[in-house]
């Protein structure tokens, strides 16, 4: 009879917590730039696809697979996976989702100037009937599972006909929005504040998730976003300076959550606008002036890696060998060597609201190219201007973080490293106009090579070859850090990818 009792006082407990659901008034940097879930491949982007989309499946906080839209999938050979859907849900907009939706939405990425490249490797998808495709790749995928996770269905008879992908343009994409989420949109004003509601009719209804409604404020300045939640105006945020971790930890009710993370950033040399970045020796220079672990230290406080190579430790490209190297005599010396004892000067583009401390470490490291006569131009600017300039390659040097989209080394090296080519989308993000056609035929063979230790290999060259060449600068993988409310329950839905799953959201009752 006790156990009964103490059932039912649970499952009333349950549905009271449920039935109490709360708003969630949340700050973080930046919001995303467009509502169109392929027009930026981008951590806002993705941050947003996960709150009013759904993926087939996502990563889980021990870094396996969980099935989302998909139930289910097995392979049917070599370059065939199959996936099985989930029946009996419906978009926002009230339209039923099955397999041609899905068949839509991979079709429509595989034209993405910015996704492109990831999903060139798909040949064709094929729905087998209204609840079951079949995923087909060019050639053997090892990494065919990941990519799915890029996939959010989205709802083919709402965009078709309408669905053009224009980055930075005014489409209906960009402006209107019916995924099958855990909340729906309800008001947006781009830079100032969104608002959602939570979606009645959500398919997952063993979530523990009771956010009824989320405020979303994009607060640029680190101290301005902290103070908000301080005083209570905010109940979680994203980041938090290192500057500021330990007058944090020392407030009452306020909770820190620190993880490390893969994303790596870099600057980028542009080897087309500057013929002095074509000389390996200059490049090499600017390497070994740029002091990583102080950077670290003084400016992070430690909460980063400093990076002598893009893989980090968990991906297969990784070389332990591979440090940043800080040697300012050794710089001169190359400069000299390279006809340059006096120096030049160029010019530099940075965010100062898109990474920890971004404004920040860019103008150290113009002090730092200074000590080897090199003289900085540096402009910074938020999140939403900058990205179109780099889109433009705008200065002979621009900052760079990249998060490997599909937790593996090669999905840096398409990105940021391979000769950039519009119709592929690789080197989609190669702001240096480095090109290296070995490095390109590497990642080839990576992306059908199922054999662990000759993929290991393969991206273990191209790490290699790059440190050789001095093609970019690694800089550090970066912390990520949130902080909340004590009871918002942010340790169960954050990720080292940085999208929270705040579908699944507890907030305990004061």
């Amino acid at each position: 009879m006790k156990i009964k009792v103490i059932i039912a006082c649970c499952l009333a407990l349950i549905l009271w917590n449920k039935a109490t659901a709360t708003t969630l008034r949340v700050a973080f940097d930046a919001d995303p730039i467009s509502l169109d879930p392929h027009e930026q491949l981008s951590e806002g982007t993705l941050q947003f696809s996960h709150l009013v989309f759904d993926p087939l499946l996502r990563w889980k906080q021990n870094g396996q697979f969980e099935p989302r839209l998909a139930t289910h999938w097995q392979r049917i050979d070599s370059r065939t996976i199959r996936f099985y859907l989930r029946k009996n849900i419906t978009f926002h907009s009230g339209n039923p989702f099955s397999a041609k939706d899905v068949v839509y939405t991979i079709n429509r990425l595989k034209k993405s100037p910015d996704f492109r490249a990831m999903f060139d490797t798909i040949a064709s998808v094929s729905a087998i009937d209204d609840y079951t495709i079949d995923v087909h790749a060019t050639t053997p995928n090892p990494l065919l599972l990941n990519i799915m996770t890029y996939v959010f269905p989205m709802d083919k008879a709402f965009y078709q006909g309408k669905d053009q992908i224009i980055k930075y343009g005014e489409t209906f994409a960009s402006r209107h929005v019916s995924g099958t989420g855990p909340f729906t949109l309800v008001s947006r004003e781009l830079g100032s504040r969104m608002e959602l509601k939570r979606n009645p009719n959500y398919w997952d209804k063993h979530s523990v998730g009771n956010v009824d409604d989320i405020i979303m404020t994009p607060i640029r300045a680190d101290s301005t976003r902290l103070a908000a939640l301080l005083s209570g105006d905010v109940d979680f945020i994203f980041p938090v300076s290192p500057i500021d971790i330990e007058r944090t930890k020392k407030v009452s009710g306020i909770q820190l959550v620190t993880l490390p993370s893969t994303r790596i950033l870099l600057l980028h040399m542009n080897q087309k606008r500057r013929k002095e970045f074509r000389d390996v020796r200059v490049r090499k220079a600017i390497n070994l002036a740029i002091n990583q672990s102080l950077i670290v230290e003084k400016i992070l406080k430690g909460y980063a890696t400093p990076a002598g190579q893009l893989s980090a430790d968990r991906f297969l490209g990784h070389i332990n060998d591979l440090q940043p190297e800080y040697d300012l005599p050794k710089a001169l010396a190359l400069m000299k060597e390279a006809g340059y004892v006096k120096g030049f000067r160029i010019s530099m583009m940075a965010p100062n609201n898109r990474y920890m401390n971004d404004e920040k470490v860019a103008q150290a490291i113009t002090a730092m190219l200074a000590r080897i006569h090199i003289t900085v131009e540096l402009k910074t600017l938020p999140k939403a201007q900058y990205f179109k300039e780099f889109d433009n390659r705008a200065a002979d040097m621009m900052m760079l973080g990249w998060q490997s989209d599909t937790m593996d080394s090669n999905n840096l090296f398409e990105f940021i490293i391979a000769c950039p080519d519009a119709k592929t989308g690789l080197g989609a993000y190669n702001a240096s106009e480095y090109c290296e056609r070995s490095i390109d035929d590497n990642i080839h063979q990576a992306n059908r090579e199922m054999n662990p230790e000759r993929r290991l290999r393969l991206m273990q060259q191209v790490e290699r070859t790059l440190y050789k060449d001095a093609a970019i600068v690694p800089l550090y993988w970066q912390s990520l850090i949130w902080a909340a409310k004590d009871n918002v329950k942010i340790q169960d839905i954050v990720n080292d990818q940085n999208y929270p799953h705040l579908g699944d959201l507890f907030v305990e009752s004061k």
